[in-house]
């Protein structure tokens, strides 16, 4: 029988992967219409992006159809600041409606860009590149 803990973290790390595009490694963080946990997953993204040498890491986030709240925003700006050594590039998608403070904060706390693309495909094509 699988305890509840376990299958958050299961589903959590699901959500957090490694794949290859164009022979490149991509860290896919899938929050892509989830409206609960988001905070947990953003917490959980170190522990991928740590074990990868710095500069290397090419990470792509969908926020399509999910839900920020502000503890969610707090872990997403300190998990970036955790990262930055870690990260060559990073994409989203799905948060061209995220608040434009919201981008801000998180741009000018984490001393780095995140670029919004429309599709996967394209934060892909231009992680690659």
């Amino acid at each position: 029988m699988v305890r509840k803990d376990e299958r958050q973290r299961s589903s959590i790390d699901y959500r957090i992967r490694f794949f290859t595009h164009k022979g490149k490694e991509i860290l896919l963080v899938d929050l892509s219409n989830y409206a609960q946990r988001v905070e947990q997953i953003a917490r959980k993204v170190p522990d991928y992006v740590t074990t990868k040498p710095p500069k290397s890491v090419l990470l792509l986030a969908d926020f399509a159809g999910a839900s920020l709240d502000q503890n969610a925003v707090w872990t997403m700006k300190e998990s970036a600041v955790f990262d930055k050594p870690h990260i060559n590039k990073t994409a989203w998608v799905g948060a061209e409606k995220f608040p434009e403070e919201l981008k801000n904060e998180l741009t000018k706390f984490a001393r780095r860009e995140f670029p919004i693309f429309k599709s996967r495909e394209e934060a892909l094509e231009w992680l690659v590149s």
